[in-house]
């Protein structure tokens, strides 16, 4: 499974990164680091990637695959 971030969308209210923190962070100035950018999120994240995905408040993330 991949996931396209919006980062231009993206509000950084960090519930991403509190729903699956392996994968999602929020940096000094809260912009969304995405760990697994450009490649498949390993099947052991794949469930908090999809909470992360669906608490977040303005749809920056979204699954693809």
């Amino acid at each position: 499974m991949k996931i396209s971030v919006d980062h231009p969308r993206c509000e950084g209210h960090g519930l991403c990164a509190d729903q699956a923190p392996d994968i999602f962070s929020l940096d000094d100035d809260a912009e969304l680091t995405y760990r697994f950018e450009g490649t498949d999120v390993p099947d052991e994240h794949q469930p908090a990637a999809r909470a992360a995905v669906n608490a977040c408040p303005v749809a920056a993330l979204r699954v693809l695959s």
